[in-house]
């Protein structure tokens, strides 16, 4: 599938090692260093995106995740990035780990196009970090962002997990504090979850009970607004004209490619007969996809899937959406769902002239959407 009629703007590369996997991590990464074949990689990557028909696109936004992508070299994410075509305003994001900062520089990093990165910091506390398997201590996560910093690199995000073993509420809220100490541009803080498949899966480890994840919830984003953040997504909080217009995309259903192993993409084709929704994805085992970079899987969503999976992403936002962009991304009418968005309106879980929850919704979107599943 190598056009679509709809200006898809996003494209998602995955780099799939890391030099250890985390115990709570459900992604498609494996453990390795420099031992593996950089540039064989590199070029299952250009293959993979010459294969998909985007060289003459133009990208919004790009983001590259992992795994930890900041064990690839610099050079040749420069490399691979000079074949991508951008304009002055795209966002251009690395997901960085700060235990893997001798791998990298950021000054490199920005001089192969990177202008933005999102730090792994996950705490601050180095009992926690290695509670949840971390390679890298609080003192060099401010290391790390101090040197983002001094290579100017001017839009920094932190990523941090609150609700982990052991964690108190004055715990969480001391990482949040020791963050927005720093100023970084943008804050992703979300609630450790246990997903099937992964260490914690199989040995669980205590988490906080439900009243100590409401403390902490609602007092972390409280402080997080008073502090000049504003959340504009469940777990995004940002300054003013910081928001990541990449994961927007997606959480306003946009369409995006995906390059690399086990990379996922959304591609949606207007036509006559309606509007048509196809999830595609990659070989996930990275010596699978390098000997076969333009094997793609691709699923059509019917119309019945395409309702939750819109809400899924829609909802999450803040301010959520108008009902124009429902009937533009899936082809179909608010009327095709009113009579289940009422019960949930009249329940107090949902606006009811706009794509959004309230307050109270904001908190229970599972229940929103099991209504629709």
């Amino acid at each position: 599938m190598k056009k679509t009629s709809v200006n898809s703007t996003a494209l998602y590369i995955h780099y799939p090692w890391c030099l250890k996997k985390c115990p709570y991590c459900d992604f498609n990464s494996h453990e390795g260093g420099k031992e593996n074949d950089q540039e064989a990689f590199l070029q299952a990557l250009l293959e993979d995106f010459f294969g998909q028909g985007l060289k003459e696109r133009e990208f919004a936004s790009i983001f590259i995740g992992g795994g930890t992508p900041s064990l690839f070299p610099p050079k040749l994410i420069s490399r691979l990035l000079s074949n991508v075509k951008t304009n002055v305003d795209t966002e251009i994001t690395i997901e960085v780990n700060p235990g893997s900062s001798e791998h990298f520089s950021f000054a490199e990093l920005r001089n192969a196009g990177i202008n933005r990165v999102s730090i792994g910091a996950q705490s601050f506390d180095d009992a926690t970090l290695k509670t949840i398997g971390r390679i890298h201590t609080g003192g060099e996560i401010i290391k790390c962002y101090q040197q983002a910093r001094s290579s100017r690199i001017k839009n920094i995000n932190l990523d941090l997990m609150w609700g982990m073993p052991g964690q108190t509420a004055s715990q969480a809220i001391q990482d949040l504090k020791t963050a927005v100490k720093l100023k970084p541009d943008h804050i992703s803080w979300y609630q450790l979850t246990i997903e099937p498949n992964t260490i914690f899966a199989s040995s669980k480890p205590p988490l906080p009970d439900e009243d100590t994840q409401c403390s902490i919830e609602t007092g972390g984003s409280r402080m997080l607004k008073k502090s000049g953040y504003e959340r504009y997504e469940v777990s995004a909080f940002s300054r003013e004209g910081k928001a990541c217009r990449h994961n927007q995309n997606y959480w306003k259903f946009g369409d995006y490619f995906g390059v690399g192993p086990g990379a996922h993409g959304k591609l949606t084709k207007f036509e006559e007969s309606g509007v048509r929704i196809f999830r595609t994805n990659k070989l996930k085992r990275p010596a699978s996809y390098i000997k076969n970079p333009t094997h793609t899987f691709i699923k059509e969503v019917s119309a019945a899937e395409s309702v939750p999976e819109f809400l899924m992403n829609a909802l999450r936002l803040e301010d959520g959406v108008d009902w124009r962009a429902f009937e533009k991304r899936t082809g179909l009418l608010f009327e095709d769902i009113q009579g289940e968005w009422k019960k949930l309106s009249d329940r107090g879980l949902v606006e009811p002239g706009r794509c959004k929850t309230t307050e109270l919704g904001f908190r229970y979107l599972d229940s929103i959407l099991q209504a629709f599943v």
